[in-house]
């Protein structure tokens, strides 16, 4: 079967790999139809995945936002799972005994492994996973159901930021998984400010009911945003985007007793004043992976959300075109909100 491999940093090949078992006891064979590409393969195929993220192992077959059919069912999975089913991937399996995950916070397990990263993911025709690893989704297009993945980001980002309904929240970044915060946080009946650079990006969020700002001075966009949250600051403020310069615009804009929740990923240092932290008395929360439960949510969020979310797809790439599809995503950053490859195709 084909199979987009990541042969080493900057080098992903075609390649015909050999046709995965058929599913043993609680496993599903999967045949994947379409796959997301996000800021972390970038980092992956960069090499620049870090230490505490599993580092960037090659050779890999990338791909972590999947959507696909259930192709056979192996003995023993669980009710509800039949062949010809689309379903999408939840990537995350945890130890199950570290402390994470006997306090409840298995996605953040110390030994975490996430298909597409640390194991063999969707850029192939087929493979086999944990029955607990697919989710049943009604949604008609593949790539939207692709977006299950990002939009539980989502769902762990607000659950952590404990949104309320009428609450102002500001998110700084209007890529993909700043847009998918937003579709989350409107559903529990949030306000929303969108801060980027990019116009297109911008206007996409305002077609999708958010107020915006674009990224301008530092100092100039903190004071906006706490006006645009009546004086005070906003309650809760997410950064989507992992550069220093907005995540100290987070914590400067946040009011006081507020929630300041870290999404974005990146080895950038951001300079902090501690007192400011006291000052405030913030709640400065990270986030990871979502758990199982999470993941479920995000499900019916897709499916209550397809026409918002089918327009985060803005280019879509055959199996065969992988390694032009993952450079030009690269390359192209203001042309690209999400790029998925289609493994049907």
């Amino acid at each position: 079967m084909l199979a987009a491999v990541t042969k080493g940093v900057g080098a992903m090949e075609l390649a015909e790999v050999a046709d995965p078992p058929s599913p043993g006891p609680g496993d599903v064979l999967l045949s994947p139809e379409a796959v997301g590409i996000c800021g972390s393969d970038y980092h992956f195929f960069g090499g620049h995945l870090s230490d505490a993220a599993g580092g960037s192992q090659f050779p890999r077959v990338q791909g972590h936002e999947v959507a696909g059919t259930i192709s056979a069912v192996g003995p023993g999975c669980r009710a509800g799972l039949t062949a010809g089913q689309r379903v999408a991937m939840f990537p995350l399996r945890a130890c199950g005994h570290c402390y994470p995950c006997t306090v409840g916070r298995e996605n953040t397990c110390d030994n975490f492994l996430l298909t597409g990263v640390h194991a063999d993911g969707g850029l192939q025709q087929r493979l086999v996973l944990a029955d607990e690893q697919v989710f049943p989704i009604d949604v008609a297009d593949p790539a939207v159901a692709a977006t299950a993945e990002p939009v539980s980001i989502a769902v762990r980002a607000v659950n952590r930021a404990r949104v309320q309904p009428g609450e102002r929240v500001v998110v700084l970044g209007a890529g993909p998984i700043g847009q998918c915060i937003a579709v989350v946080a409107a559903e529990r009946g949030a306000r929303l400010l969108l801060v980027d650079l990019q116009d297109s990006r911008l206007e996409l969020a305002a077609d999708l009911g958010a107020d915006t700002l674009r990224w301008g001075d530092a100092d100039q966009v903190v004071d906006v945003a706490r006006r645009w949250a009546d004086g005070g600051g906003p309650p809760v403020v997410f950064d989507a985007t992992g550069v220093a310069p907005a995540v100290q615009a987070m914590l400067a804009m946040v009011a006081s007793a507020g929630r300041a929740v870290q999404v974005g990923m990146s080895n950038e240092i951001a300079a902090v004043r501690v007192g400011l932290l006291t000052e405030k008395e913030l709640d400065v929360l990270g986030v990871s992976c979502c758990n199982a439960s999470e993941f479920g949510e995000a499900v019916a969020v897709v499916e209550r959300n397809t026409d918002k979310l089918a327009r985060l797809v803005s280019h879509q790439y055959p199996l065969a075109e992988a390694p032009a599809a993952i450079r030009f995503a690269m390359d192209n950053p203001t042309q690209v909100m999400k790029v998925v490859i289609r493994c049907d195709t």
